[in-house]
């Protein structure tokens, strides 16, 4: 934006004296915004960096812990940094097939959260986690206790493990993901590197997901017999009760 000096003459004539350029704030710049290359490459927008525009709290709940934060989407957290898998959930407006969705995040101390996907909203549901797979968000270094390697981030939330290219930035620090869902192709990326790989929904994922107390697996999803099936879903970002902050996010819809 700018702003112009015009000056009022004796004779009532307007003139412009200068244009100058108001300054923008130093955690906006050069964030939220596509670049000409990945508008014409078909990412759009969503989050347009200064409202929740696009979202809504999960199954329709209110979202308080929910505000825009330094030009980034920032849940407030709640004492002990840590707290109920059931609170109200960011949640699109919009529904996804398949996509590549890249995001920015920040930890705090012992944070956690995540971004789902194919996540779907009926009254049955007590959270999004119930229904659709995660991209785990953490603090593997700050965890109070010890984080087994299915908990960590970048991994396909039980089902899946990170490979030895995970390079993992520093509570404070912000890190880049990418999440490919391509019918049942799945990649996770995180910072330049692809560090999960899978393909969903035949013998070898429905296994996976059924394990129940299988090498050290939990029975997460014996109750939910549905979860991770649904082929079109609503993106999700997780209140686990922590401070997290997330920018640039952004998705591209493929074929």
């Amino acid at each position: 934006m700018r702003s112009r000096l015009f000056i009022l003459t004796a004779s009532g004539a307007f003139f412009i004296l200068a244009a100058i350029p108001l300054a923008a704030q130093p955690a906006c710049e050069g964030h939220n915004a596509l670049s000409a290359a990945e508008k014409a490459a078909g990412w759009r927008q969503l989050f347009d960096g200064t409202s929740l525009e696009g979202w809504h709290g999960y199954n329709g709940k209110a979202i308080p812990a929910w505000s825009v934060a330094d030009c980034a989407l920032h849940t407030a957290g709640v004492e002990g940094n840590y707290g109920s898998d059931q609170r109200a959930d960011l949640t699109t407006d919009a529904e996804y097939t398949n996509f590549e969705v890249g995001i920015d995040w920040k930890a705090s101390k012992a944070g956690n959260s995540g971004l789902l996907y194919g996540v779907i909203e009926e009254p049955k549901y007590q959270a999004a986690w119930e229904t659709g797979p995660e991209y785990q968000f953490i603090d593997d270094i700050g965890w109070p206790e010890k984080l087994a390697e299915w908990q960590k981030t970048g991994s396909d939330y039980v089902l899946h493990v990170p490979n030895d290219q995970k390079r993992l930035k520093p509570v404070g620090e912000w890190n880049t993901s990418r999440l490919v869902v391509n019918g049942t192709h799945v990649e996770h990326w995180l910072n330049g590197a692809k560090i999960v790989e899978f393909e969903r929904w035949g013998d070898d994922w429905k296994k996976l997901r059924d394990a129940c107390e299988t090498k050290e697996l939990p029975c997460k999803f014996r109750d939910y017999p549905g979860w991770g099936m649904a082929a079109t879903g609503r993106l999700v970002l997780q209140d686990h009760g922590s401070r997290f902050w997330f920018r640039n996010v952004k998705l591209r819809p493929l074929p």
